[in-house]
């Protein structure tokens, strides 16, 4: 198993980490314990030591399921990642609350990695309003916190105000070859690297959609390697950046698990070639693109609801990924809200607030009936 250093810590991490969101589930819904454990123990005898979980995770029962399955390892044979979920403390007491809550639901006397979870502009200022860091570092002298970071979910300037607001230990961010430039991007971790900050990376698969996509993209890996699994050019493609530690996997099969584990336990970081033929697969997904939105909003509010980028996103997301059921989700989403594009009426208002100029009505036409033809709607 691929092992990296992080300074301060007794025995170096595991490249690969185990992300206990994902774990498979029965036909009631339950989470599947037995196949959940003997993908756990499977990774942990092949040498993963990193194990992230999370006080929302599987409806709040993920970190009792972690306690029953570490329970059977030595302490110190395994690191365990947990987040502090700041949207639900309304003071320093509701910190301390779910912190120590987090601990006995775990079966832990400390966390080896501990992080404020998802920050965003809204949570820097109500971190230092609750001075929560000052907070975690009193844990953290009572020894229940070994290493203490936080996971990101916003833009690139939000991004640099978190790094520069502590002398992070850690920092988990959400990266791989599609995403280069969304949230923090790569722009991110290199501004990591330059201050020294151990970076643990999320989402590498871009929640599985490069483990499968479109067929006619897939061809060019398969070309180049017939026995490599697409998501293992994913995770080597993370896994060449140096000052990335742990890549974590949210495994709900133990086939991917199997995966995986070959993949980090032979890990060959991609050579020049390798590289240029992932631009080269992220410009043929990228080829894909059904409408040439950018998100920028000027054609929002719509009059009739529909939220027009977030349609958008979904069509070409399905068109470059193929993922139907990630997409047939994503839909489900927006109606929910009723913003779907069959909500418009061709009133055209959004037209001359484009600045791509996209004939919006036509394309969330054209969207409803690509959805029908693949069986989504």
């Amino acid at each position: 198993m691929e092992k990296r250093r992080i300074k301060g810590l007794k025995t170096d991490v595991s490249l690969l980490g185990f992300g206990c969101m994902r774990f498979p589930l029965l036909e009631n819904g339950e989470v599947d314990f037995d196949e959940s454990k003997r993908m756990v123990d499977f990774s942990i005898s092949n040498g993963v030591n990193y194990i992230d979980t999370a006080y929302p995770y599987h409806g709040g029962k993920s970190e009792l399921i972690v306690r029953d399955i570490i329970k059977d390892y030595d302490r110190d044979s395994f690191y365990l990642a947990n987040k502090l979920p700041l949207w639900d403390c309304k003071d320093n007491v509701d910190i301390d609350r779910i912190f120590h809550e987090q601990l006995e639901k775990c079966g832990v006397d400390y966390f080896d990695f501990y992080l404020i979870h998802a920050v965003n502009k809204e949570r820097y200022i109500q971190v230092q309003e609750l001075k929560v860091i000052e907070q975690l570092e009193g844990y953290r002298k009572e020894g229940k916190i070994r290493n203490i970071g936080f996971s990101f979910h916003d833009d690139l300037p939000t991004f640099i105000k978190w790094v520069d607001l502590y002398n992070w230990d850690f920092v988990q961010i959400q990266l791989n070859y599609m995403d280069t430039e969304h949230q923090q991007g790569i722009t991110g971790y290199n501004y990591l690297t330059e201050k020294g900050i151990p970076v643990i990376v999320m989402e590498p698969v871009k929640g599985g959609s490069l483990a499968n996509f479109n067929p006619k993209v897939e061809k060019i890996l398969k070309e180049k390697n017939e026995n490599a699994s697409i998501a293992s050019w994913a995770f080597r493609w993370v896994g060449t950046l140096p000052n990335v530690k742990t890549i974590l996997s949210g495994m709900t099969t133990m086939e991917q698990v199997e995966d995986n584990v070959n993949t980090f336990s032979n890990f060959k970081p991609l050579n020049e070639d390798e590289l240029k033929l992932m631009d080269e697969v992220r410009t043929r997904l990228l080829d894909f693109t059904e409408v040439e939105c950018t998100s920028c909003n000027y054609c929002m509010p719509c009059p009739h609801g529909v939220d027009i980028p977030g349609n958008f996103g979904i069509f070409n997301d399905s068109a470059m990924y193929k993922d139907n059921k990630k997409t047939k989700w994503l839909y489900g989403n927006l109606e929910e809200k009723e913003s779907t594009g069959n909500f418009c009426i061709d009133c055209g208002e959004c037209l001359p607030k484009c600045p791509q100029q996209i004939e919006i009505p036509t394309y969330l036409t054209k969207m409803q009936t690509y959805l029908k033809d693949n069986g989504i709607i």
